[in-house]
Parts: structure tokens; C-alpha cells; sequence
């Protein structure tokens, strides 16, 4: 059975640093893209950053810069450094798989995702 897990996590002040991973099982994570999404109380899921196969990354505006996303195919996991957080980086972070093998192609969409982690709170506050 595929399964994402989300991980790191946490309570963290203004400026700190996270790294969220995702672990999968029954899928190997390099041979499809990975996305990570977060939902913030009261507003709709966003899109926060992906990566695609031939490991090409893209990122929502707000954090570029800050958020780096990469894979470690070894451990099959996706992780995503997040430096200077801001109290609105304050939301539920989800990982999610596309279901196309081998795409060159950059996913943006929740719908393009067809596999979802069970999501990992993510909380900044002094």
C-alpha cells in the first residue's frame, strides 16, 4: 500500500529554521514529482513547492528564498528546509505525489496529486 508520512514539524519562533521530510512507502519518490502544500487556519491549501523527476524545483512566491525542497532517493524521502519563518508560514504542511512516472513536466495543482500525506503542523510564534 503507498503512503506518504509527513515529519519535523513543531513550535518555532519567528526567524527559526525547520526541515520537514517525507517519507514514503510503497513508492519510490524519485520517479515521480513531490509537492508540498500547507493549509493555514481558515484559508484554502496552497501550493508551496515541488519537485519533478529530472529534479527541476519551483516554488510559491512567498517563500522563495527562504524554503529550499530536495530528495534524498536513498531514505525515498522529500524534504523541505524552511529558513526565516514568518508567523505566517503558520499553517498544516501536506506532501503529495503526482501519479505520472518519469515527468518532465512542473505541477502546481492539487489535483495533479494523488497521493496526500496525513499533513504535519507547522507553528511560528514569539
Amino acid at each position: 500500500q503507498e503512503r506518504l508520512v509527513e515529519s519535523g514539524g513543531g513550535l518555532v519562533q519567528p526567524g527559526d529554521s525547520l526541515r520537514l521530510s517525507c517519507t514514503a512507502s510503497g513508492r519510490t519518490l524519485r520517479t515521480y514529482s513531490t509537492g508540498w502544500f500547507r493549509q493555514a487556519p481558515g484559508k484554502e491549501r496552497e501550493f508551496v513547492a515541488t519537485i519533478n523527476w529530472p529534479g527541476n524545483t519551483d516554488y510559491a512566491d512567498s517563500v522563495k528564498g527562504r524554503f529550499t525542497i530536495s530528495r534524498n532517493s536513498a531514505k525515498n524521502t522529500v524534504d523541505l528546509m524552511m529558513n526565516s519563518l514568518k508567523p505566517d508560514d503558520t499553517a498544516v504542511y501536506y506532501c503529495a505525489s503526482t501519479k505520472s512516472l518519469y515527468s518532465r513536466g512542473t505541477y502546481y495543482l492539487q489535483g495533479d496529486y494523488t497521493l496526500w500525506g496525513q499533513g504535519t503542523q507547522v507553528t511560528v510564534s514569539s
